[in-house]
């Protein structure tokens, strides 16, 4: 199955970003805009995994050790890599230094699995649409004032299943991890 690693979301805060998308895509509807039901920040994409290696990152995730539940605030908008010339069109988080530390205890467990290790550091956010042609979105930039969208606490996160289909990948919850 084709896997990853990720927060999901509660549902006040997906349905508040289902109401900032539809203004969001009237303006650039050209964008491929991610259904509000598959928005969740993700942790670490591991690709396709057999059912053995479902097992093991099981077992990796159980043996984490702890990690105190926090909260997340989904404040603000932008743009991967730059508004100049996009590819993501993300909603930001602001999350205490234990999102970092859930995401590194993530990484290190996967890498001890064989999953290569991410070159980048973690970014917090929310992907919103991806454009096909990188080129700036005025239309869509006049709508970004930096509200804040909504709050809410980690208490757990996933092993999602991933199933690429012509409208768009669909996302089912295959284990739970609480903190």
């Amino acid at each position: 199955m084709r896997a990853f690693i990720a927060i999901d979301l509660p549902e006040n805060i997906r349905a508040t970003l289902a109401q900032r998308q539809a203004a969001f895509r009237a303006a650039c509807p050209e964008a491929r805009w991610t259904r509000p039901e598959g928005i969740h920040l993700t942790l670490k994409f591991l690709g396709e995994i057999s059912e053995k290696q479902t097992g093991q990152v099981n077992e990796a995730l159980c043996a984490l050790g702890p990690v105190e539940k926090f909260s997340i605030e989904v404040k603000g908008f932008g743009f991967f890599p730059d508004a100049r010339r996009p590819r993501v069109f993300w909603a930001g988080l602001e999350a205490p230094p234990d999102l970092e530390e859930l995401a590194k205890k993530v990484e290190a467990a996967m890498s001890k699995l064989g999953f290569p290790v991410e070159g980048r550091p973690l970014t917090p956010h929310l992907t919103l649409a991806r454009f096909k042609i990188p080129r700036p979105q005025p239309a869509l930039q006049a709508l970004l004032e930096p509200p804040l969208l909504g709050r809410f606490e980690v208490s757990d996160f996933y092993l999602f299943e991933s199933k690429l289909a012509p409208q768009g990948a669909e996302y089912r919850k295959v284990l739970r991890f609480p903190l």
